[in-house]
């Protein structure tokens, strides 16, 4: 059995909230703050230690879940694979693999969900294993391109997507295991974006596929699921919640 750990991204400005000091993982959701959510979750399996990448705002989330994990600081937001290896820094040399999640949309996982990608990759024996849900309207999303046989191909971003591929409704939420030697392995080998200047964490899954890594996905179909990046988005996803606790 795999020693596994979780890093928890929540370093993120989110312009789009128009929040300007205090970071979007810690406004309200449900019963508790966003970020909590996923917290108490993975401490009610066992999951430990659970480190949490903080950056904008950093005082507020630190404030929350003071006591409760382990921070590492993103100091200059350079991508969701950046995210990453800063939290990597501060797992112990002891954890074989690495479950990594959201902030900001993870409130929505099961415990269930969350046993089955962990068991799934263990299983498996994959390098990498990830998430995919099934959306009525993917516009914005990373989908999922599989061939004829249904492997994997890559995830393609909407605006690199082509008019067949947008209509893809099987999409990317950014819930993955890794292994650690394979993150240790391919993690800094990751090129930054010419539009935005940031490392993704997606560029890994290429990376996998390209060198022959054994990739595996969970697809979960249709779930209560909502990211959060504007003030509509969070009114939707507490709409969506009552009904998840329901």
């Amino acid at each position: 059995m795999k020693k596994i750990a979780a890093i928890i991204l929540a370093a993120g400005k989110g312009k789009r909230m128009k929040s300007k000091y205090i970071n979007k993982v810690v406004v309200s959701l449900g019963d508790k703050h966003m970020i909590l959510h996923a917290v108490d979750r993975l401490k009610g399996l066992l999951i430990n230690p659970i480190i949490v990448v903080v950056g904008f705002a950093k005082e507020s989330v630190m404030k929350v879940l003071d006591g409760k994990v382990i921070f590492a600081e993103q100091a200059k937001r350079l991508g969701t694979a950046h995210a990453v290896m800063c939290g990597l820094k501060k797992v112990p040399q002891d954890v074989d693999a690495v479950l990594v999640l959201n902030g900001d949309d993870s409130a929505f996982y099961t415990s269930e969900i969350i046993e089955k990608l962990i068991k799934t990759h263990q299983d498996s024996s994959a390098a990498l294993s990830f998430l995919t849900i099934t959306v009525d309207n993917p516009s914005g999303l990373g989908r999922v391109v599989r061939d004829n046989n249904g492997k994997i191909m890559g995830i393609v971003e909407e605006k690199d997507a082509t008019e067949k591929q947008r209509g893809i409704s099987e999409i990317n939420p950014a819930c993955y295991t890794f292994n650690i030697s394979f993150l240790k392995k391919y993690l800094d080998k990751i090129k930054k974006s010419d539009v935005t200047g940031e490392y993704y964490l997606t560029s890994l899954i290429d990376a996998a596929i390209k060198n022959n890594e054994k990739v595996e996905s969970v697809p979960c179909g249709k779930i209560l699921w909502r990211g959060i990046n504007t003030p509509e988005e969070l009114k939707e996803a507490e709409r969506l919640f009552l009904t998840f606790k329901n």
